[in-house]
This record gives structure tokens, sequence and C-alpha cells, in this order.
């Protein structure tokens, strides 16, 4: 089966966000609605026959210590994440100047998504990646971009963002790992926690960013965020020599278990060599551009394993027989369970979650191409919605699977039915990249107050103007019996899109669907 729908996605992206007309847009000139949708046959292709295979086994398989004490994940994993390398997908953003397509990122998300619903961790890899390199192509120099950028649009380097450390959680202004100048590097010592992706046999490069405070002329490190500075600290130096970067162990998970999850120390002997990216203390100004993609992909995470869940429970429901239907007590056959009520309520509820979901973080990813083409508004919408997009598909997600599992009943408590390991997997999503309680400390203080309400206003300015068009697109829908496995309900059917038992009328224009699909 689809690890997600192809229709549903489609709809969202061309239908209600119109990607089809980012090629007006000077950034992605002579490109076309075919492209995209190439594009993503492509991701949908490696989602399906190279991710999803190795997902299960990556569960049971965690990653180890191999020799030389270098990091091994599960081979299916490895060879998934190298199809998607060798594909060239991650070539994906990288602009057409240095050699990449220079796809909108909405589409590049849209790509993501259904890689996300078959293998989450092994999508880590990949994800850090092209985030970490266009870091570095934004802030770096012309040599640090051929040397560190230049090797992961190649497929033969990954990379991680190295910001926590044991004793300061999300608290980066408290970070003691130092960088001493020397002639042209730095030496860094420190240790860092939760680090994915920091050791692993994918690939033999693995370009580090690490947050870090250069030392004071008395040896002392400067206080607070203002001091923190961002370094490139490769495993392997120019010379193919390991740089000084160990792991000092791994994470055991309760989900997410495909990507190594590292205890990582620098400078045990002499210092980690490293180079500065952009200008001594603004660090964490620049990371947040990593930290920002980082946060739209974990609530794309929550979507698009909601969205599978949502399949997952949809199918077994149509399956699985038990029961009498409430309109004939006395019936001699028992019904598919998803003919009754509170199955389809949680039914509707797991799909409301992740349709949402997915389109709440394609809309931000299209905000994100228009802000990179100059539309200050559209950065002020995705300023103010980062947060949230991160944290609503990651908590509402985690109850989209909850309700799949309890769709399966005992058996979806038992690791022989996928949705148990989603639940665990996605239970991650509302703690790493930040907290949901940090995400909020974000929205209300920084995005809401800090801007006066300007960017909420223009929010709710984009939300009534929504509401005006509505009506002027609304049908009058009509109502047909509909038949199903000798059980019929009176359903509202019109040419507009369908999600329950109440239309649900887009403003960007009508799609058909059979009513049946609901469930």
């Amino acid at each position: 089966m689809p690890v997600l729908s192809r229709a549903d996605l489609d709809f969202l992206l061309f239908d209600w966000l119109q990607a089809g007309d980012l090629p007006n847009h000077a950034g992605f000139a002579g490109q076309d609605g075919a492209d995209y949708s190439a594009f993503l046959d492509l991701a949908f292709r490696l989602a399906e026959g190279e991710f999803l295979p190795a997902w299960k086994a990556s569960d049971r398989v965690e990653p180890a210590f191999g020799p030389e004490g270098r990091v091994t994940v599960e081979p299916g994993t490895r060879a998934a994440v190298r199809a998607w390398l060798d594909a060239g997908m991650q070539w994906a953003t990288v602009p057409e100047a240095h050699g990449g397509m220079g796809l909108p990122m909405v589409v590049a998300t849209a790509a993501m998504a259904p890689v996300m619903a078959a293998h989450v961790a092994a999508s880590g890899f990949v994800m850090l990646s092209m985030a970490n390199a266009r870091v570095i192509r934004a802030a770096g120099t012309p040599d640090q971009i051929a040397r560190f950028a230049a090797p992961q649009h190649d497929g033969e380097a990954l990379g991680t963002m190295c910001l926590s450390e044991p004793d300061t959680g999300s608290s980066l202004g408290d970070i003691t790992t130092r960088a001493l100048a020397e002639e042209d590097h730095f030496r860094l010592t420190g240790r860092k926690m939760w680090i994915s992706a920091a050791d692993h046999d994918v690939t033999d490069q693995i370009v580090h960013l690490v947050l870090a405070k250069i030392a004071l002329p008395d040896g002392s490190l400067p206080a607070g965020s203002k001091g923190i500075s961002l370094f490139i600290v490769p495993r392997l130096l120019d010379d193919g020599r390991r740089n000084d970067v160990e792991i000092a162990g791994l994470n055991h998970k309760m989900g997410y278990r495909g990507i190594p999850n590292c205890a990582v120390n620098f400078g045990e002997n002499g210092g980690a060599v490293g180079y500065l990216l952009g200008q001594p203390g603004q660090g964490l100004a620049i990371m947040f551009q990593m930290m920002n993609e980082a946060r739209i992909n974990v609530g794309l995470s929550g979507a698009a394993m909601a969205g599978r869940a949502w399949l997952l429970a949809r199918d077994y429901a149509r399956d699985r027989v038990q029961g009498r239907p409430l309109t004939d007590k006395r019936a001699v056959q028992p019904v598919p369970i998803d003919s009754h009520p509170d199955v389809r309520r949680m039914l509707l509820q797991a799909r409301a979650i992740a349709e949402g979901s997915l389109a709440l973080c394609l809309y931000s990813a299209k905000l994100a191409d228009l802000a990179d083409n100059g539309d200050l508004r559209a950065q002020a919408l995705l300023d103010l919605l980062t947060p949230v997009t991160k944290s609503w598909p990651s908590e509402m997600g985690l109850i989209a699977c909850q309700q799949a599992i309890q769709v399966h009943g005992g058996y979806g408590y038992t690791r022989d039915f996928d949705v148990e390991q989603l639940y665990r997997d996605s239970r991650l999503n509302p703690i790493h990249e930040g907290t949901t309680g940090i995400q909020g400390l974000d929205l209300t203080g920084r995005k809401l107050l800090g801007d006066g309400l300007a960017g909420f206003d223009l929010l709710r300015n984009e939300i009534a103007e929504t509401v005006r068009r509505a009506p002027q697109t609304r049908q009058r829908p009509r109502w047909r019996l509909c038949w199903r496995r000798n059980v019929h309900a009176l359903t509202p059917f019109c040419a507009t899109r369908w999600t329950g038992l109440v239309p649900r009328f887009w403003p960007m224009g009508p799609r058909s669907c059979r009513p049946t699909d609901i469930w």
C-alpha cells in the first residue's frame, strides 16, 4: 500500500498552493509543473522501494559501534540513504549556480513527506545534510563552500548540527564548548549531546556545524548567547586524517532508532580543527537558518507519519469484521468496523489531523519560497508560523497515531502492526529541535510581541480574506444514496472536496472524489 496519499499531496501542492505558478517567479523560471510531478514520482518510488523495506529492521537493529569504533547503521537503512544520494535528490533546492536543480522549497518539502512516512529516521540523514549545506552556502566563503558544501551536494558527505550539551539542554547561552584561534583555523574542545548522525558508515566524511564560544584573552568564555560562534568541524581533515572528534556513546531511544543519536567529544587529544563560519558572535543567528528549516521538517515528519497511520487504520477498518450495524442488531453477519460511528469518528479525526498538518507544512514551505524571492510579507508570516508548524503537527500527529492504534484495538498495541512503531517514532517530535514549550515561548515572546503583533495581523488578514472568498466557490451540495458493503447512508456529494459528513470548501477550487474515500 502507498505510504501517503499521492492524490491528497497533489491536491494541496497544485490545486491549493498553486505550485505550478511558481515558475512565474524569477528564481524558478524555466521550470514547470511536469518537472515537479516527475520529482515527486521519484521520491515516492524511493520511499516505497528503498526506505519502507528497511524501516522495521532499523527498529530492531539499532546503530552500534563497529570496527575501529566507527558507528554502523542497519544495512537496509544505509542502502536507502545511499539510493537517495545516488539519485541526486539532495540537489533539489541547491541553486543552479552551484550545479543544483533550483527547485522550490515547497516541492522539495512535498517530496520529503513520503520518505518520512516510510522511514523517518533514515530521512534524518538527508534532511540534516541538505540544511547543513544550505547554511554553508549562505554564510561560508567560496573555499568553505567548495570544501564542505560541495561534497554534500555530490553525496560524498553528510552533515550534522551540534548545538546542545549534556548540562545545558536548550539553554544555548550556557554552552561551554570553547574555540581557540590558531593560524588559519580554530581548535575546539567540549562535549555535545543528542547529535543525530554524528557518526555512521553511510559516508566517510561527516561535516559538523558546531556552536562554540571563542575564548577571551584571559581564557574565560563570553557570557550569554551573543558570544556564540559557529564552526565547521569535519570528521576527516584535508589530508585524510581523522579529526579530533570522538563518539562518547550512543543513546538508545524509544523510537526513531534508525539514525544514530550520539554523545560527542571534541578535542580529547589537543583540539578538533574547526573553521569559523561567518563572523564571531553570529553563530546563533546563522544556525537559526538551519534550526528553522529543521523545525519545519520535524512538523512535516509528524504530518507524514500521521498520514500513513491514517491509511493503515482506514484499510484495517475496511477489512476487520466485527459487530452488527446499529440499524440492524439482529443481522446474521458481522460488518466491517468502519461501519461503526465511533470508528468513523476516530478515522475522521486522524485524517483531519494528517491532512491539516501536511497543509500547514507545505504552506510554510511555500512562504519560504516567496520570502527567498523578496516577499517581505511572506517572510513575516513564515517567522510567525515556524514555531506553529513545528509544534502543531508534532503534538497532533501523536493523537492521529494514537487513534490509529485505537482503531486496530489490541492488535494495534503489538509489534505485528505498524501503527505502534509509528507512534514511538512520532513521540520524539514534540521534544527535538525545541520542545513544544520552547516553541510556545518563541511564538509569544519573539513572534507575537516582538513585532507588536504585526505578523499576527498579517495572518489574521489572510484568514479574513480566505473567508471572504469562500462563498464565491461554494457549491450547493446534492444528496445521494451511497451503498457500500450492504451499508447505506445518506451522504452529501458534490464536486468540491470532502473529508467527512460535512463538505469542506477550499478557496482554490473544486476537486471531485468518491464519498467512500473518506473512510
